[in-house]
């Protein structure tokens, strides 16, 4: 569901695919085309907009009675792609404002103790922008209400083109579905900044949603996507690409298969490196020199899920639960590198269930491996229910953060540790492997 922070420029579907453009600013980092009708459409008119769209409530009193009417639209839902009709490109290209510059009341919301953005509201701002983009790209003229529920079903990376995000300039957001399966759709979104005069880049991002029945019960068809220009031919061809490395990712996971034979030598050199000299024996283990055991690397913390942070479907808004698991990952690797980070990268989000009302959300964050001025971070979501004590994984987030002096490693003890510390070696040359 899109943010009140949000001011749409234009209806999407009008959007043409040319650069925006407007005029000349008025003051430092306000952006161009600022105009009276443009601030007319305020977030608040999108918000409804989507409200209008699944049928939701805007009171949480009313919420089972709404989700009960939904399920009534499981009739419209179609039986199979074919009955879709084929969307282009252009059909989701959307365009999002963000005037911190043009109206500093917005900035509160928005600014850390270090005087930039803070960027857990800008991943609440995305995952809300890849929503609104699915459902233009899904969108039925004839329908007033549209029977999918499009929930994240990832996020499949973010890259950070820029370690500022300045809290006075305008921002910009542009998206657009780039593949679609059967029941999935991958949504491709950059944000830039206004900032000297000119926008600029600041990172990009590649979500992956899912489309399911009026109730989120079970997968629901999505229009086939045609692309027709060589870039949107390429960006296709590369959602291919993303499928299939999202699929051995998951059947190499560490969870289902042994470290390969070179991981295996890494873990046993680590653990040779933390026996102790003077008594050989394998019961005996030492911290080396500039390293810091695991399991004083942790940050814990808890949140109590209230409606207030609810979604259009009256669950926990998916990028509440990323901001969250940023700030406390970013607060881990603070503490550990002793100094403040920058974001270099996001992937490989999972949103393995979702988060009820209510709900007692436990986050774990896990400093998994370290190398020169890097910091790998690792959190993990579950919920608690507290009359039955059961435990169940919701989200799993890997944060890749850059400090400016070198870190000390991290050193596993046990066999699940050293699982982690590889799988958060993984995900690290995989970042790293895409800077280079």
């Amino acid at each position: 569901m899109l943010s009140p922070r949000f001011m749409l420029l234009r209806p999407a579907a009008s959007l043409p695919s040319r650069a925006f453009s407007a005029r000349p600013a008025l003051q430092q980092g306000q952006a161009p085309d600022m105009t009276e009708g443009n601030k007319e459409l305020l977030v608040s008119n999108v918000r409804n907009r989507l409200r209008e769209i699944v049928g939701a409530s805007t009171n949480w009193k009313d919420h089972k009675q709404a989700m009960a009417e939904r399920a009534s639209l499981s009739s419209l839902l179609a039986q199979s792609q074919d009955e879709l009709p084929v969307k282009i490109v252009q059909d989701s290209y959307t365009e999002v404002h963000l005037p911190l510059g043009s109206q500093p009341s917005l900035r509160e919301k928005y600014l850390n103790y270090h005087n930039s953005v803070r960027f857990g509201r800008i991943l609440e701002d995305l995952d809300s922008l890849a929503v609104l983009i699915c459902y233009s790209h899904t969108r039925n003229e004839e329908l007033n209400m549209s029977p999918l529920s499009i929930v994240t079903a990832l996020v499949d990376k973010i890259d950070m083109r820029k370690n500022i995000i300045y809290p006075d300039g305008d921002i910009k957001f542009t998206g657009n579905v780039t593949w679609v399966g059967k029941t999935s759709i991958e949504a491709k979104m950059h944000m830039s900044q206004y900032h000297n005069g000119a926008y600029s880049p600041v990172l990009d991002a590649t979500f992956v949603m899912v489309a399911r029945d009026p109730e989120n019960k079970r997968a629901a068809f999505v229009n086939p996507l045609k692309p027709e220009t060589p870039k949107e031919q390429q960006d296709f061809l590369q959602g291919e690409i993303n499928k299939k490395r999202r699929v051995e990712l998951s059947t190499g996971s560490l969870l289902k298969v042994a470290p390969t034979a070179e991981e295996r030598t890494v873990i046993h050199r680590l653990f040779l490196n933390t026996l102790d000299p003077k008594t050989v024996s394998f019961r005996s283990r030492v911290l080396p020199p500039n390293t810091v055991w695991m399991e004083d690397a942790k940050m814990k913390g808890l949140e109590i899920c209230h409606p207030q942070e609810r979604n259009i479907f009256n669950r926990i808004f998916g990028g509440f639960l990323m901001r969250k698991a940023y700030e406390l990952g970013w607060a881990n690797a603070c503490a550990f590198g002793g100094c403040r980070p920058s974001l270099v990268a996001v992937d490989d989000i999972v949103f393995r269930k979702p988060v009820e009302i209510g709900s007692l959300l436990l986050l774990s964050s896990q400093v998994c491996y370290t190398q020169e001025r890097f910091i790998q971070v690792r959190v993990h979501t579950e919920v608690l229910d507290p009359l039955t004590r059961q435990h169940d994984t919701t989200n799993v987030f890997h944060f890749t953060f850059n400090v400016d002096k070198e870190v000390p490693a991290v050193m596993p003890q046990s066999y699940g540790e050293s699982m982690l510390y590889l799988d958060g070696k993984r995900h690290f040359d995989e970042t790293m492997r895409d800077h280079v």
